[in-house]
């Protein structure tokens, strides 16, 4: 009999010889738990076509997304025009296609910059306590205070608008429920006892928090952002609706739906694709996040 070992038994070994089978192990069976449900796979695939569909935008879409035909406006959709056209005779599923790159990457961009943030201010806090605590939750609590779309108007109106800036609002706004999430985490981490034997060793407080604490509280990170996507793409929609966001004639899924709210009675599909797009894409981030949340939950069963 072959001594060799396939690759499916070595995933499935109920014993480990290093730490990479481990790790692989872990992402296998991790999968299996994702593969088991079936709306999870449904909003893993909707953000997946939904990549595919950003990166491949000039091949799906070749006419590009800002020519304009006076003679073609407001046209219903047909087989010419599938989603029909706007008031500038610009063909909307182009504008649609190339939108979600817009979407794709003030998501990243603001899940970049909040996850990082808001875990660095929760582990701090949680793992020092005392004053320091304190005055970085009632920092946490000051921008938890307002609506997500109200703190992100008013950084927009301090910055001006542009894309850009509307990121950075969007980002300011969606760090604070990390924070809290990973301070609750740290409370917890640092009473374990590896944390007191490597604090004996003489390791300093950052290496601690960073190394040893950080690491633990990522699952848990991952699973608030994926959840919090949904409302980062609709405060960012909103502001694109206020005009606040991407600038025309730039592609923004929100100003189509502002641009087609003056035309609700004669040209109803102006507001009903990008709407209907923002609908999908926010469902499919929840329903991909309620998966994370079973798969990376140490405590699930």
């Amino acid at each position: 009999m072959s001594g060799t070992v396939s690759f499916r038994d070595w995933l499935t070994a109920e014993t480990t010889s290093s730490p990479r089978q481990a790790s692989f192990q872990r992402l296998y069976f991790g999968w299996l738990r994702l593969r088991a449900n079936p709306l999870t796979l449904l909003g893993l695939g909707i953000i997946c076509a939904l990549v595919v569909i950003a990166i491949a935008a000039p091949l799906i879409a070749p006419g590009g997304f800002d020519d304009q035909s006076l003679d073609a406006r407001l046209l219903p959709p047909s087989g010419a025009h599938w989603l029909g056209t706007d008031d500038l005779g610009r063909d909307i599923f182009a504008r649609l296609v190339y939108g979600s790159r817009t979407t794709l990457y003030i998501a990243t961009l603001v899940a970049v910059i909040a996850a990082p943030i808001g875990l660095l201010v929760g582990t701090t806090a949680g793992y020092f306590g005392g004053w320091v605590d304190g005055a970085l939750m009632r920092i946490n609590d000051i921008f938890l205070s307002f609506p997500g779309l109200i703190l992100a108007l008013g950084f927009v109106a301090a910055l001006g608008p542009g894309l850009r800036n509307a990121i950075i609002a969007v980002a300011l706004t969606a760090w604070p429920p990390i924070a809290r999430l990973a301070r609750a985490e740290t409370l917890t981490i640092r009473k374990a006892d590896y944390i007191a034997a490597v604090r004996i060793q003489g390791a300093s407080s950052f290496r601690i928090i960073t190394r040893h604490i950080m690491p633990m509280c990522l699952p848990s990170v991952i699973v608030r952002i994926t959840l919090n996507m949904a409302g980062i793409i609709l405060t960012a929609a909103g502001l694109g609706f206020l005009g606040l966001g991407a600038q025309p004639p730039a592609p923004e899924w929100g100003a189509m739906l502002s641009t087609g709210r003056s035309h609700l009675t004669g040209a109803w599909w102006l507001a009903t694709a990008p709407g209907v797009a923002i609908l999908v894409t926010s469902l499919a981030f929840n329903l991909l996040g309620d998966g994370l949340r079973d798969v990376l939950d140490p405590r699930a069963e």
